[in-house]
């Protein structure tokens, strides 16, 4: 296989519709070579703009809007038809007679979805790498002038989320076998991650993935992707630029506002049993609703990773500001389903109208988790959740106990 001439640094173009998809292939470009120039687009038109800036490498997915991924390769070999530019097509067809038609056109590789991560990072490597190369990219450093209130308003728009905080690579390392990922196993040891519950339900609600319904639990998530994609996303979730919290006063936030997060889901999922609503779903809204604080931790330890300085009273300050339409916009812009961002916007208080069962549930769940340890749970009685609730209060002690 020719590799790409990599005294320069390499253009690699990805043509995929599915926004997680294209962040995927993002994220293995870059963790095989973090200098590579990307551009990115969801349709061939846009695509074929961007031949013009004549990159090294093209990504692309068969099934895109409109003119599909084969019409691109094939007007790539008529336009550049010397060069052989190196070509992946991705395609979710497998019959003979598609694949013949492919590979008349001579791609480098004609890769099924969902794809082999692990394969896919093979053939990257082949392909941008000389033999013995290794690339090394300096963080960049942040513009004059700039404070740390309008770094974090400038990330609104491409801010990563939460930082993982369980192990994501050893939780699908256990849940592997030699046949599959179990997704029971991998739900069981990720539910209490927000980041791998939000993006997951994000990508599982994408409109390649839109059917039947909305999904808006990790186990509905993982299902509806299936074993290889969920595994890519997973492991595509570690590739990225501060994953992980590495600042040790970043880190303590981070856990108070973790424990915050599985209290509240806890206690939610506590109510909706009483109640008999729908468990899982509130146990989700409880533990995505701290997702904006956790991101804004994310985005201070990027901001103190490119040179810029950060105080206690700095972190407070800016969790304070930040957090909550952080939250709002990753939510938004994740499109997270509008039933799930209704109950975990209950959790902070109730507008008002009329209040469903599930929306008072959250709302009395907040409260629960965040009432005093010295305070009895009388007062939640007299609340407008605990009212329209009539909740009794051994129901609310036996709550408040399994908390402790």
């Amino acid at each position: 296989m020719t590799a790409v001439v990599s005294t320069a640094i390499p253009r690699v173009l990805i043509a995929e519709a599915d926004p997680w998809t294209r962040d995927l292939l993002s994220q293995t470009l870059l963790s095989v070579r973090c200098d590579v120039q990307l551009d990115v687009c969801a349709d061939v038109g846009e695509a074929m703009l961007y031949l013009k800036r004549l990159p090294d490498l093209i990504i692309a997915a068969r099934e895109l809007p409109g003119i599909d991924g084969l019409e691109l390769l094939r007007n790539v070999r008529r336009l550049r038809p010397q060069t052989r530019l190196p070509f992946i097509l991705m395609s979710n067809r497998t019959d003979t007679t598609s694949v013949r038609e492919a590979v008349s056109l001579a791609p480098t590789a004609y890769l099924v979805k969902p794809l082999n991560l692990e394969s896919l990072k093979l053939r990257l490597h082949e392909l941008l790498l000389e033999v013995g190369q290794e690339v090394f990219c300096e963080i960049p450093a942040l513009a004059p002038g700039l404070n740390l209130n309008r770094y974090l308003e400038s990330r609104k728009e491409d801010a990563d989320g939460a930082p993982l905080l369980a192990d994501v690579q050893q939780a699908v390392k256990r849940s592997l076998s030699p046949k599959s990922l179990d997704l029971k196993q991998v739900e069981e040891e990720l539910r209490s991650d927000p980041q791998v519950t939000a993006v997951l339900i994000a990508a599982a609600n994408s409109a390649a993935q839109h059917r039947d319904g909305p999904v808006q639990t990790l186990m509905q998530a993982l299902l509806r992707l299936g074993s290889t994609q969920s595994m890519n996303l997973l492991l595509g979730l570690t590739l990225k630029r501060s994953a992980r919290l590495t600042e040790p006063m970043l880190n303590e936030q981070a856990s108070l506002f973790w424990s915050f997060s599985l209290h509240t889901a806890e206690q939610a999922r506590g109510l909706a049993q009483v109640l008999g609503l729908d468990e899982e779903r509130c146990y989700s809204a409880g533990l995505l609703h701290c997702l904006g604080d956790l991101a804004v931790l994310r985005c201070m330890q990027e901001w103190k990773l490119a040179g810029g300085d950060l105080d206690e009273a700095q972190v407070l300050k800016a969790l304070k500001e930040h957090g909550a339409g952080l939250g709002s916009e990753l939510r938004r812009r994740w499109r997270l389903p509008l039933e799930l961002r209704e109950l975990i916007a209950a959790i902070y208080g109730l507008g008002g109208g009329v209040y469903s069962r599930e929306l008072l549930a959250m709302n009395l769940a907040g409260q629960l988790a965040r009432l005093p340890a010295d305070q009895g749970v009388e007062t939640l009685l007299e609340t407008k959740a605990g009212r329209l609730l009539k909740i009794g209060m051994p129901e609310l002690r036996r709550l408040r106990r399994n908390q402790a």
